[in-house]
């Protein structure tokens, strides 16, 4: 399989100007391909804890100046300027990420696909509009990238002949078999994906003296990675789930307390307001086997209803008629 090559376009207001955010966002665009080019718009002092993550990922900068109340269209303009001068004069990258919301990228995004450029979206849902989402190759909502990732699983330098985290390591193989979505992926690709994840990665640092075996140890502690050889490859993929059990499912006694967490770790996250579709998908993600009528509702618009009279959420119309979650 060839690798894509991105070039990155970051709106900082949009993705919420934190780290972790874009950590997670550089993780998912490495997991897809190569980042040849990366820049960020509307920089100003108050993102200063993001140097170190821009500096390591050779992004540039284009700062926010204030003058007016067209400040953000300026920044607008030249994020669309910027792309479309990449993808006229650097023919190595093939692919974008946007990361906006915005309709007005909308004839943006239409002229990257006419050159034939893959066009990945990223966005709040909060302000993401339905047009742009529906005109993108692949789109992805910020919060469903913060509430999967698991605390304490920001990358450690395994410089110097530091020992690995390997419980780390398999929350990121998994993750990666996942975002690939793929059956089966090939272990050298893995390894390539780690490596661009992590430049300083070795498996010697994990104790292994070969990929192979640290591939194996991945799969012993790992419920959700298998690893076998076919025609003299090592591959790897995820296991068929299993049956929940029981105690692990949702019903009318626990659903509430669910939520109400779940409801809690886009809050602990900066999202005040979240789609729907956001909150149920988060919802499966826990608990696959999920449905409305297991815990007495027939519709989710149902639960939402529920869930504002406990006072845990807000319901919402945007201009776009589309229903928001405020969460209170």
């Amino acid at each position: 399989m060839g690798t894509s090559h991105y070039a990155v376009f970051v709106d900082l207001e949009n993705a919420g100007g934190k780290e972790d955010m874009l950590l997670s966002i550089i993780e998912k665009v490495k997991i897809r391909g190569d980042i040849l080019l990366g820049k960020v718009y509307g920089y100003t002092d108050r993102y200063s804890e993001l140097k170190k993550v821009l500096l390591s990922n050779t992004f540039s900068v284009v700062p926010s100046l204030r003058w007016g109340k067209n400040q953000k269209n300026s920044l607008d303009i030249q994020l669309v300027i910027d792309a479309l001068e990449v993808a006229y004069t650097n023919p190595l990258i093939d692919s974008f990420c946007i990361v906006s919301g915005d309709s007005d990228y909308m004839p943006l995004v239409g002229k990257l696909k006419s050159m034939g450029k893959f066009v990945l979206g990223i966005s709040r849902s909060e302000v993401a509009s339905g047009i742009f989402i529906q005109a993108c190759n692949e789109f992805i909502f910020l919060e469903s990238m913060s509430t999967r990732k698991k605390a304490g699983s920001k990358p450690k330098d395994t410089a110097h002949g530091e020992e690995g985290d390997i419980d780390e390591l398999v929350t990121r193989v998994e993750t990666i078999l996942r975002d690939r979505d793929e059956d089966r992926m090939y272990a050298s690709e893995i390894k390539d994906t780690l490596t661009r994840l992590q430049p300083d990665f070795n498996e010697r640092a994990y104790g292994c003296s070969t990929f192979g075996k640290l591939m194996a140890l991945v799969a012993r502690k790992s419920d959700l990675v298998k690893v076998w050889t076919e025609d003299s490859s090592l591959m790897a993929g995820l296991n068929t789930p299993e049956e929940t059990p029981e105690e692990n499912r949702l019903n009318k006694n626990n659903w509430l307390a669910a939520f109400t967490a779940c409801l809690k770790r886009f809050k602990d996250d900066g999202f005040e307001r979240i789609n729907p579709s956001i909150l149920k998908a988060s919802i499966q993600a826990d608990y696959p086997e999920f449905d409305e009528k297991q815990i007495g509702f027939k519709r989710f618009s149902d639960i939402m209803k529920r869930l504002e009279k406990e006072n845990l959420l807000v319901v919402e119309m945007d201009e776009q008629k589309t229903m928001l979650l405020k969460i209170v």
